[in-house]
């Protein structure tokens, strides 16, 4: 027998399914926002995904708008049981540990295969049973989100109404990757906004592979480019964050990409083993110098959904 999915009382403006919806994106700040505008939540370490629920189907796609419903089957599957007939969910898929901490390289080993760790952290409605909702205040929608995945194994992500700073010092403290910042009548806008920003405990970014090092036949690391226009700049050598398992893969997947010559605009005086630039890394790092150059990175995993 088929689920029955209830329909909450419609807000927003009716409309007809709009399809994948260019996810709104927060801007990276150097202080947490304070002040009764501001609410905030956890920043997860995962991946940032659209769920959507239409014609009794459910699909999951990428930030980017690629379809990983199968990769993400369990998510689907879980999606399934949301109270609604129709509805496209915001949100961040992630492996929690006990200690409420997620982390992105995990994620990435839980997702070699059939996982059953894996869950959905909601934190935005955009559409729901023929309404856009993208008008609604944040808080309107959260709530209603909140009602409309109640009773699933959907995890719903909370706001704090508390000092930023206060939030931002304990998030770090429990080991947290850091906090978003949301304005809490804030209307959601696809892009780069300023109603959302995003503070991390450790610096993150996502870099291009530009080649990788070996001592002897040995892992030495990877060679990361940050594109500035058309030019690929030097961003530095990883060479911490890898085990057997991932710097085999990973040699895998970089020697069919081999290339004579450095992909950089500008030559460095580095001896590697070059490739195609297009593989993204995730990298973590402690501070980056005046030139770009990341200090002190560590490899997290490689992104594959941007």
């Amino acid at each position: 027998m088929a689920f029955q999915r209830s329909k909450p009382a419609a807000i927003g403006i009716k409309a007809y399914y709009p399809g994948f919806i260019e996810p709104a994106l927060a801007s990276s700040i150097e202080r947490v926002p304070t002040g009764k505008r501001w609410i905030h939540e956890i920043k997860f370490d995962g991946y940032r995904v659209q769920v959507h629920l239409t014609n009794g189907a459910v699909k999951v796609f990428t930030r980017r708008g690629n379809d990983w419903t199968r990769r993400f089957r369990k998510i689907a599957d879980d999606a399934w049981h949301i109270a609604a007939g129709s509805a496209i969910i915001d949100g961040e898929v992630v492996v929690p540990s006990k200690d409420g901490t997620t982390d992105f390289s995990v994620l990435q080993n839980e997702l070699k295969g059939k996982s059953n760790r894996i869950v959905l952290v909601a934190f935005d409605l955009l559409y729901l049973n023929g309404y856009d909702l993208r008008t609604v205040p944040l808080q309107e929608r959260k709530a209603l989100l909140k009602k409309t995945i109640d009773a699933t194994d959907v995890q719903f992500s909370e706001s704090f109404e508390i000092d930023g700073s206060e939030m931002y010092a304990h998030a770090c403290k429990v080991g947290l990757e850091g906090v978003i910042s949301k304005v809490r009548d804030s209307r959601y806008v696809s892009g780069r906004v300023n109603d959302w920003v995003k503070k991390t405990c450790a610096q993150r970014e996502t870099l291009t592979i530009a080649g990788f090092a070996l001592d002897g036949n040995k892992w030495d690391g990877i060679y990361l480019g940050r594109h500035k226009g058309n030019d690929l700049i030097y961003a530095g050598k990883c060479d911490h964050g890898f085990d057997k398992k991932s710097s085999t893969e990973l040699r895998k997947r970089l020697t069919p990409l081999i290339r004579k010559t450095q992909p950089y605009s500008k030559r460095i005086a580095h001896k590697g083993i070059w490739v195609e630039p297009e593989l993204l890394a995730e990298i973590e790092y402690r501070a980056k110098s005046a030139e770009g150059k990341i200090r002190h990175p560590f490899f997290k995993g490689l992104r594959e959904d941007l």
